[in-house]
């Protein structure tokens, strides 16, 4: 698989982008593991959205395992920051297959140095125990929310392309902290979210938007937490590491709710937690990660 193989990214439509993003490349190249090559959203800066790459490496997994088995957990590794202008080579390592689970390897490359490391496992649905913690009371109709406040979109010279241009629409419950701090300080944040038009049917396709979707806000249930607002001089947010739970299927081109909360940040670190629901109140997925925050002023 040579690098001029990865299709190139020319829509105009960010939807259209994403789903060639997720569109790997490659499976017939074989080590002792199956090879899939992907490239990177343009973003402004230059470094790989973590999401894509876990929504990426969910894809080159799910290609390795039968068609009904689907994902139900990945614990993932952001080792280095990936350069948006360069593909992606992930290798998939076929741990083990039993009567219902799968489990997966996945090692994500860039020029020969891994940027990221994931153990995801599949399933094939069955019967058995259910419950689920239910949706918080009295969250507003992403209908009665805007995407943006006013000028967040001009704040900053890519402003655009971060948020409108985005294949994920996303709309804030509480208020947004793109321009400025929440006058409440609180260690959580709730928004509804969806794809900006409706995807193919592929339950997998959507597990891994899904997975893209979910390092989308969370982040903010600790900047919240101390005041800070994404314009703060200087301030440096980055993934550690995420973990996500599928626990029952949803389409991601309907609203979801994100709801989250932060219960704890030290040494420069602070961990999110996140439950998704459906519209109708259906818990589909759980979601943890932990970031590296430098704020420059900080005590």
């Amino acid at each position: 698989m040579t690098d001029s193989a990865v299709p190139t990214l020319r829509s105009d439509d960010p939807v259209d982008r994403f789903l060639t993003v997720l569109s790997l490349q490659g499976g017939e190249a074989r080590t002792t593991e199956d090879i899939f090559v992907g490239q990177s959203e343009p973003m402004p800066g230059g470094r790989v959205f973590g999401g894509q790459v876990l929504g990426q490496a969910v894809i080159a997994a799910q290609r390795t395992v039968p068609e009904e088995r689907l994902a139900h957990s990945l614990h993932g590794y952001f080792l280095r920051p990936g350069d948006s202008m360069k593909p992606i080579t992930f290798s998939v390592d076929r741990i083990n297959d039993a009567r219902s689970f799968s489990a997966r390897r996945i090692q994500a490359f860039q020029e020969g140095e891994p940027i990221f490391s994931m153990i995801a496992s599949f399933q094939t649905a069955g019967a058995g125990l259910e419950h689920a913690t239910p949706m918080p009371q009295g969250i507003p109709d992403p209908e009665s929310l805007s995407e943006l406040p006013p000028g967040a979109d001009q704040a900053h010279p890519m402003s655009k392309r971060l948020l409108t241009d985005r294949p994920v629409e996303v709309r804030h419950v509480l208020p947004a902290i793109y321009l400025h701090p929440d006058a409440d300080a609180r260690p959580e944040n709730a928004a509804w979210v969806r794809t900006r038009r409706r995807l193919p049917d592929d339950p997998a396709l959507h597990r891994a938007a899904l997975a893209y979707i979910s390092d989308h806000t969370i982040q903010e249930s600790v900047m919240r937490a101390h005041g800070i607002a994404w314009t703060r001089p200087g301030i440096k947010v980055a993934s550690l590491d995420a973990a996500l739970w599928w626990h029952r299927h949803a389409r991601v081109d309907e609203w979801l709710l994100y709801v989250q909360e932060s219960p704890s940040a030290s040494s420069g670190r602070g961990l999110a937690t996140g439950r998704i629901y459906t519209r109708d109140g259906l818990l589909v997925a759980t979601s943890a990660q932990e970031i590296v925050i430098r704020v420059p002023d900080a005590s």
